[in-house]
């Protein structure tokens, strides 16, 4: 059998039981190919008797070893950048379309897939708006890091980091889906936390929509203002000067599109372990390793930010990075006093300097 035959929900979150079994399986895929192409077995029965979580596993990484190539290539390092909004929502479906092939339940899988597939839209049309796909784009900070880093040492980050793990990265933070698929097999039907689980995806994406839409007005009235000099209606001249979005969602947190953008795919694991009857699973590994990225992206962001606008350091101690440090939004700072300095004093000075001078 391509999954476990399992008799509880814990045993679907456990995976000495619902992964280890079918690792094998993993280092037999390239023979199988070869059988395929040969023309020796069908692919659509090598996909129905491979482990969807093996063979999503393993087009991870050979989507990793197509990033590397066109990297290398085109000497541009947002490859993966390009699909990151696409994979998740692409192994989402891929666990559905294996549990249809196998007459398996698939309304809880469905309902992930929603939520996927909408993220997808979302910020597919953010990363196209933003000139994404034009050729040529990439992701100005790999232009900062290869200054400060051997061209070497670069090099094994893009074989390594960029291309591979990222790669992999983008199919593990689906994962969880696994999960849920082998908890339809005992629990077929949509459940309470199933549809608040949605709920609340579908709300962090309404949120990053506001948090994203928001930067996107700002950036657009500032290049407005650079150009023209004239002040777009709805902003001042200040917020415009200052170089960076202060208001609205940005006024509690400096960063309210990451943490939304952490957040669903950690409440994609925490659905999955409520479909398990789990506190933690083995599938956590994918929201946690985002998370480590946030934390390491953001930082460089932010330095290179500092860097750019004076005013960014007081904003970075009034504003948390992800979540809010205060219930109130961020206050520009008042304008520190220039230091009046009195006559009198002027006149005591110049007598202690010369009484310096007469001895």
């Amino acid at each position: 059998m391509a999954i476990p035959l399992l008799h509880s929900l814990e045993d679907c979150a456990d995976y000495a039981k619902a992964v280890k079994p079918f690792i094998p399986q993993l280092y037999d895929l390239p023979g199988k190919l070869l059988d395929v192409f040969a023309g020796r077995e069908s692919l659509l029965k090598l996909y129905t008797e491979t482990n969807p979580l093996v063979s999503g596993f393993a087009f991870s990484v050979f989507l990793g070893a197509v990033f590397l190539v066109a990297a290398e290539v085109n000497r541009n390092y947002s490859q993966v950048d390009r699909a990151w909004s696409i994979l998740p929502t692409v192994y989402t479906a891929h666990f559905a379309t294996w549990a249809r092939l196998a007459g398996l339940p698939t309304q809880r899988v469905d309902a992930a897939l929603l939520f996927s597939a909408i993220w997808s839209v979302r910020l597919t049309f953010n990363y196209w708006r933003k000139g994404g796909y034009q050729v040529g784009s990439e992701d100005y900070r790999w232009e900062i890091v290869q200054k400060h880093v051997p061209k070497i040492v670069f090099h094994i980050f893009n074989w390594t980091f960029i291309s591979f793990i990222q790669s992999i990265l983008l199919f593990l933070i689906a994962a969880p889906v696994y999960n849920i698929l082998l908890a339809s097999t005992i629990e077929p039907k949509l459940s309470g936390t199933d549809i608040l689980s949605v709920a609340t995806e579908l709300g962090l994406i309404l949120t990053e929509y506001l948090a994203d839409e928001q930067q996107w007005v700002f950036h657009a009235a500032k290049k407005a203002y650079k150009e023209t000099g004239k002040v777009t209606r709805g902003f001042k001249q200040a917020d415009l000067d200052r170089g960076f979005l202060t208001s609205g969602l940005w006024g509690f947190s400096r960063h309210p599109n990451f943490a939304c953008e952490q957040s669903i795919w950690l409440v994609l694991y925490q659905w999955s372990c409520f479909a398990t009857n789990s506190v933690y699973n083995w599938a956590g590994v994918g929201a946690a390793f985002l998370v480590m990225l946030f934390q390491g992206s953001t930082w460089l962001t932010e330095l290179i930010t500092s860097g750019k606008y004076p005013e960014y350091q007081e904003y970075q101690q009034q504003v948390g990075m992800f979540t809010p440090k205060a219930l109130s939004a961020y206050k520009t700072p008042a304008p520190k006093a220039p230091k009046v300095i009195r006559t009198s004093e002027l006149a005591k000075k110049a007598q202690e300097k010369q009484s310096k001078k007469q001895k």
